[in-house]
């Protein structure tokens, strides 16, 4: 299956479109569903060492994604910053990750943008359901800016397969909307598989590469600096 690129609704959405709204309920559900928060804890621990103070996530949509990762991890006193185009993360949510003891807090603006900038450092960065948004030259650039800014980089990626894009199109029933059953299809068919987000990666050599499939329909990316 080729990969390609079709433009999703949502990100065309204003962020308080009742649509919108409904269709990131929706993608909480899914999310659920791929047991996507479990499987991106799993990889933190799996390669994470020692206390962790700072964490990026990158398109983090409404914050809840990442939220559910914390309570996964058991890790107090977390730095965490959830960058996205649009303003999704209420003021709630932040208030639940004080509740866990994470220091969270919203950044909106543009990711080939923001990572340049000098405090755009963190321990680790992670992405779920985001890097499938960019054809290849837009995202071997932005996995070159991301290389610069981190020591541990996780990304879920839908993977491009029969079987996930089977399981996009059953999102009926678990009650999910027009708008999240169109994106889920186009997501899988811009999603990953093999090795290509390591064939993209700049810096081979001091990096430990790993990607597999993870799960039944998610695709995981690490890569881990190792001098």
């Amino acid at each position: 299956m080729n990969r390609i690129l079709q433009p999703e609704i949502l990100d065309f959405l204003p962020a308080d479109d009742p649509r919108a709204l409904r269709s990131r309920g929706d993608l909480r559900r899914v999310n659920a569903w791929m047991r996507s928060h479990v499987l991106m804890a799993r990889a933190i621990k799996n390669h994470w060492r020692g206390p962790l103070s700072q964490i990026i996530e990158l398109g983090a949509g409404d914050g809840h994604f990442l939220l559910r990762v914390a309570q996964k991890i058991h890790s107090p006193h977390v730095q965490a910053t959830l960058l996205d185009m649009k303003k999704n993360v209420t003021e709630a949510t932040l208030a639940r990750f004080q509740k866990i003891n994470w220091r969270a807090q919203a950044a909106v603006a543009d990711v080939f943008d923001w990572l340049p900038a000098e405090n755009a450092r963190s321990e680790i960065i992670i992405a779920n359901l985001f890097l499938h948004h960019f054809e290849d030259a837009r995202l071997a650039d932005l996995l070159q800016k991301i290389s610069t800014r981190t020591t541990l980089f996780i990304a879920l990626e839908p993977r491009r397969a029969r079987w996930p894009l089977l399981g996009s199109r059953l999102l009926w029933t678990i009650g999910c909307n027009g708008i999240t059953r169109h994106d889920a299809a186009a997501s899988v068919r811009a999603g990953f598989s093999g090795g290509e987000l390591s064939a993209l990666w700049p810096h081979k050599t001091n990096w430990r590469l790993t990607e597999r499939r993870a799960g039944w329909f998610s695709h995981l990316f690490v890569a881990q600096k190792i001098s």
